[in-house]
């Protein structure tokens, strides 16, 4: 766009515009009100001739410029929208206006209105956000500073989120693993996560609960003492420090919480604390919080805040688009490869169910062959499906819109095997020895048979 012409209505407008600074590219100028005389408000210029054609026209416009008109009195704007359309029918314009609604403003395709002084109170709003951020991690970083070593615990299996939001407060908090090791009471055992540590480079070490004792230190992300059962170590009931999204429990005591259920990621909150004190955000980190966010959030989708979109905007700047999609996107091993062609040769989409069956795979090929199957012509439901150790595990996409997939699942597995998972992706496993007392055998034949007929009548059921 070429210039924007600025029209205040008064010599207030046009001082609160020259206050908050002047782009270069700006026209200022103002129209005195009754009583104001002709004093100039610093930068701007009087529209000689007032609000007419004649003198919208001396500015000389071209048809690429933009129009601001600054006012809270309806007939002056109603009359600055005329005289400027007069010049240039398809003007685009700007209201900034606290009083006026868009009713309040003739109909033009290219006329916008928004509030002026609200702009600079949200903005003023936000810096107040970051000043409670920066006061939190002032307070954190106080009560860590002496300790010798500091167990940053997640919960068993942790997820993107939880461990990418270990990474980061470790980072916040200017400790090396050795200091702030990222620990767990059990192992990251899914293979998409496993993926994920390792592109990152992140360690999350395996230690037993009693463990828990050895450190003088004790901040749990992404996770409440709870969770660790009804008799958790006794270390975890007196904490110094809980960061979490999930719903708040009791039973123990911290000496800092931030529990705030409305965000959809614990990420998001490491990530504000992060904007809130200027810390240097790395390729590496910003793309294991983004990943941690989409993650957590079903790709901005589930249980959303406008938190997360804001801290997920700011960490896209700074992310690696190669360092993601080698975590979304994990290398497929050639026997892997082999394994799939053999199942695209007999795949077709029935009842908007597309089904692959790969026989003895890697466990971590199976959900990305999932992601692949859904992009199938007519495909609503995609399954992959393959034989680990001594296990059938299947991975479940669909298209979001349908019936829950880990509601499918869990209908699926009843009395076979274990599974859940959420409304677009959800994971199985049936052991072969549970899978053969029912249908006899598990070659590739028999599981595409059985398992289409169980997740068939799981979709539709009760659909009429």
């Amino acid at each position: 766009m070429g210039r924007r012409i600025i029209i205040c209505d008064g010599a207030e407008s046009a001082r609160l515009w020259s206050r908050i600074g002047a782009d270069l590219s700006e026209e200022l100028t103002w129209v005195p009100r009754e009583g104001e005389g002709r004093s100039r408000p610093p930068g701007f210029r009087i529209l000689q001739g007032g609000l007419d054609e004649g003198a919208i026209a001396k500015l000389d416009p071209q048809a690429d410029e933009e129009y601001a008109l600054v006012s809270d009195d309806g007939p002056w704007t109603r009359l600055a929208v005329r005289e400027i359309r007069k010049v240039d029918e398809d003007a685009s314009i700007l209201v900034l206006s606290d009083e006026l609604t868009q009713e309040d403003l003739p109909d033009h395709a290219s006329l916008r209105r928004t509030g002026w002084k609200t702009l600079i109170r949200d903005d003023i709003n936000e810096e107040f956000d970051h000043l409670a951020n920066l006061h939190r991690v002032a307070k954190i970083r106080r009560l860590l500073d002496q300790r010798e070593k500091i167990a940053i615990l997640v919960q068993p299996d942790p997820d993107p989120d939880g461990i990418a939001s270990a990474y980061a407060l470790r980072t916040l908090l200017g400790r090396k693993r050795t200091t702030a090791p990222i620990v767990s009471f059990g192992e990251v055992q899914r293979p998409e996560n496993q993926a994920f540590c390792e592109a990152v480079g992140i360690d999350v070490k395996v230690i037993a609960p009693e463990e828990i004792a050895d450190f003088d230190g004790l901040v749990l992300v992404d996770v409440q003492p709870n969770v660790f059962g009804e008799n958790p170590p006794a270390r975890l009931k007196s904490v110094d420090l809980v960061v979490d999204h999930h719903p708040e429990r009791s039973g123990y005591e911290a000496t800092i919480r931030d529990i705030r259920t409305s965000y959809g990621a614990t990420s998001s909150i490491v990530t504000e604390y992060l904007r809130a004190t200027n810390s240097e955000l790395n390729a590496k980190l910003a793309t294991a919080l983004l990943y941690g966010i989409k993650s957590d959030t079903q790709y901005l989708g589930r249980e959303t805040s406008r938190r997360d979109m804001q801290s997920f905007a700011f960490l896209h700047a700074s992310h690696s688009p190669a360092l993601l999609r080698r975590i979304e996107r994990p290398a497929l091993p050639l026997p892997g490869l082999r394994a799939l062609g053999r199942a695209l040769a007999q795949a077709e989409v029935r009842d908007g169910i597309h089904m692959l069956v790969l026989g003895h795979v890697r466990e971590d090929v199976i959900p990305q062959v999932a992601d692949m199957a859904l992009q199938a012509q007519d495909a609503e439901w995609a399954i992959a499906v393959g034989i680990v150790n001594r296990d059938i595990v299947f991975s479940v996409r669909n298209v979001g819109y349908v019936r829950a997939a880990g509601e499918v699942v869990r209908a699926v597995v009843e009395g076979l095997g274990v599974g859940g998972g959420h409304r677009s992706m959800a994971k199985g496993i049936i052991p072969l020895k549970a899978f053969r007392e029912v249908y006899g055998r598990a070659d590739r034949a028999q599981i595409r048979s059985a398992l289409y007929d169980a997740f068939t009548r799981a979709i539709y059921r009760d659909d009429g």
